[in-house]
């Protein structure tokens, strides 16, 4: 099997110069280590052809060097691979689309639990994920939160990586303010951001649908107060004294933001940043990379810092990785090429130089891809390499289900504080509502 792609053929595919030298340095200084492992054995079928759906890149290099890859499969294996890039909010929907219908797609890649949701129109993975995990040093802790179905070892999903949404800051700014970074307390935190408000330049987090920033702020402001969606055995409990607490900070933190984050997508404190209108934030790689590489605003890159999630009043940085999940449908008529196109998107020749080329936005859900270059590089993408070690998950404390796919999917967790937030309810009051909301759901799944 061929594995090369010759600079012309990449350049027909639109790869950046960067991108090209973001691929070769990975064929000739890769450190990855890779044990000896047969494969399993997948009989392509005759005539086959594939579809996958993904979310958009946010580093234009994720698409160049995916779409490279694709182009590599067809010509090694003649299966022709068309891959749509759909819009991160647009992506749950065209998925739950594709289930009900049982038609489109081939393959979509979703979001962290979207495999848990269509679980019943889904091919199992366990044969190539087993490959893949004894051959590159085994799964991450959140890649088999997300990969396998609750409390079995059956693979439902295969990750192709996270991207974790730490706080990103201009450094001389905290320090006009008295601060060298974000305090782990919240009282010290909600100074901080009191005095930024003050300054001119206050913070602004994602309280609308936003798939990534939303999500992800309503999940740290939970978890770091403790509270938790589910408990261990699956039962609701969100409603909790811990919950109350998470929403009442939310309510004195809410008005030192930048006005309109309820409405916030998941470009909007990219944009705020960039521009100099906000100087705190939680975001992936892809702003710091936007950033560092436009003349422009690489001054503002230079001033930055990433900084984990503070903990408040959790024993851990209480945060998750946004993870890319690969699923493969039960109506697809080539089942064997689609497994045999996810294993070689994830083997080292192709792996490798995507997750350099993404700069850090992706984190590798196998354990040897940790030796990959681009984690020596930058120091500022440093923090972003462990991402799939990480403990919490959509759904956290429970098991992973079709119930809590769907409480996620309808934004009850970012719902519920943008209500107390923007005034529209008390805390008491919307954490009873998300509760009900959650439990119809979950009576559903009964």
């Amino acid at each position: 099997m061929r594995n090369d792609i010759t600079r012309r053929d990449a350049l027909a595919l639109g790869l950046s110069a960067a991108t090209l030298a973001a691929t070769g340095a990975a064929a000739q200084t890769s450190n990855i280590k890779a044990a000896d492992v047969p494969a399993p054995k997948l009989d392509i079928e005759k005539g086959a052809s594939l579809r996958m759906l993904r979310p958009v890149r946010f580093v234009q290099a994720d698409e160049d060097v995916f779409r490279a890859n694709a182009a590599k499969f067809t010509k090694d294996t003649g299966v022709e691979v068309k891959v749509d890039f759909v819009g991160w909010e647009d992506i749950n929907q065209q998925t739950a689309v594709t289930s009900n219908s049982g038609a489109g797609p081939d393959i979509i890649i979703g979001f962290s639990d979207a495999p848990h949701i269509y679980i019943d129109k889904l091919i199992e993975l366990t044969d190539i994920a087993d490959y893949l995990g004894k051959k590159y040093g085994g799964w991450l802790t959140l890649a088999k939160t997300y990969g396998r179905k609750a409390k079995s070892d059956t693979w439902i999903g295969l990750p192709f990586g996270a991207t974790a949404g730490p706080l990103i800051y201009r450094k001389s700014i905290l320090k006009s303010v008295g601060f060298d970074k974000a305090p782990e307390d919240s009282a010290g935190f909600l100074d901080l951001c009191k005095k930024l408000q003050q300054a001119g330049k206050p913070a602004g987090f994602a309280l609308g649908n936003a798939v990534g920033d939303g999500n992800g702020f309503a999940d740290w402001m939970m978890w770091a107060h403790n509270a938790a969606l589910l408990d261990e055995e699956g039962n609701v409990t969100i409603n909790s004294k811990e919950t109350i607490a998470a929403l009442n900070f939310v309510k004195q933190l809410y008005p030192t933001f930048i006005a309109g984050t309820p409405s916030w997508n998941d470009v909007s404190n990219n944009r705020a940043y960039s521009s100099q209108e906000i100087a705190l934030t939680a975001n992936g790689v892809s702003l710091y990379f936007s950033l560092k590489n436009d003349p422009a605003t690489a001054a503002i890159a230079e001033d930055s810092e990433h900084q984990l999630l503070p903990k408040f009043f959790a024993p851990a940085p209480p945060m998750s990785g946004l993870t890319l999940n690969a699923m493969v449908f039960k109506h697809s008529p080539y089942p064997n090429a689609a497994k045999a196109f996810l294993q070689f998107m994830l083997e080292k020749e192709q792996y490798e130089p995507w997750l350099n080329a993404n700069s850090g936005y992706w984190s590798q859900p196998l354990a040897a891809y940790a030796d990959a270059k681009v984690w020596s590089g930058d120091p500022k993408v440093a923090i972003f390499k462990n991402t799939m070690n990480n403990g919490y998950y959509a759904g956290y404390k429970g098991p992973i289900s079709t119930a809590t796919g769907a409480v996620r999917a309808d934004y009850v967790t970012v719902q519920m504080f943008a209500s107390v937030a923007t005034g529209a309810a008390t805390p008491e009051a919307a954490a009873a509502e998300a509760e009900q909301r959650c439990k119809r759901y979950f009576r559903r799944q009964r």
